[in-house]
């Protein structure tokens, strides 16, 4: 699936769009490394894609050994205090396998998604992620934050990709363009005084994976939307280029 996307994938997605982003990110880069990351996204896809009629094995533990947990100890402390946080990452890797992996470990989690393009398609995912990934799938929108609210009072924490252009967000540097980015996160902190907890994986070896669950955020009263929105932008430009080929380039997202 790797190898076909690979070859398929350019075909169908814009090459400008995506060779615009990465020298938007990485101004400095040459034209093999270019290729490199291009070529490791679109495999990435493939295998992505191939690894959803995997999940319930995931799920299930049968593939335990493919995923290495990183800060597990911070996830059994967010479960035993009971109070809920709000998980933040981007479309790194198979980045699926994070809501799952938070909801195994015991912790009552919501999970934000946006719906595919097709209809048909949408409805199989779906399916598959209320079934295998995280039971509490909410549709992203204005409509999904009153269900967010509702949830989170009533102890459940609650993930999301930052990564996403989102019209109902402000317009926050990232990678020095303003880009339209949610303030979700912003929202509840500032509402329930919350801690951020940074996620982030990594594929390693083509079939395994590193889910590194990272220290909580904790920002201070007076910290303005603007600035907790730009502090996990600074986050996840670091995640992106500690190893940019893990990260998916082809949205538009500094439209």
């Amino acid at each position: 699936s790797g190898k076909l996307f690979e070859f398929f994938g350019p075909l169908f997605r814009s090459k400008q769009i995506i060779e615009k982003n990465i020298k938007r990110a990485i101004p400095q880069i040459n034209l093999k490394e270019m290729n490199d990351i291009k070529k490791s996204m679109w495999n990435n896809y493939g295998r992505t894609l191939s690894e959803y009629m995997f999940f319930k094995y995931f799920r299930h533990d049968k593939l335990k050994s493919n995923i290495n947990l990183v800060g597990e100890e911070i996830l059994k402390k967010i479960k035993n205090e009971k109070t809920p946080v709000i998980f933040v990452s981007g479309h790194f890797s198979n980045f699926e396998l994070m809501a799952m992996q938070i909801e195994k470990s015991g912790i009552n989690l919501a999970a934000v998604y946006r719906p595919l393009n097709n209809i048909f398609l949408n409805v199989l995912m779906e399916r598959i992620r209320k079934k295998y990934i995280c039971k509490n799938q909410i549709k992203k929108g204005t409509g999904g934050v009153r269900q967010l609210l509702k949830l989170y009072k009533q102890g459940y924490s609650i993930a999301l990709m930052i990564d996403q252009r989102v019209s109902e967000g402000i317009r926050s540097k990232f990678f020095d363009k303003y880009a339209y980015t949610t303030t979700i996160p912003a929202q509840f902190v500032k509402k329930f005084k919350c801690k951020v907890v940074p996620i982030y994986i990594e594929r390693v070896n083509d079939i395994n994976f590193n889910i590194k669950i990272e220290k909580p955020i904790e920002f201070l009263n007076d910290s303005s939307t603007e600035k907790i929105t730009r502090d996990l932008n600074i986050w996840l430009e670091s995640m992106i280029l500690k190893n940019p080929s893990k990260w998916i380039w082809s949205h538009n997202r500094w439209k």
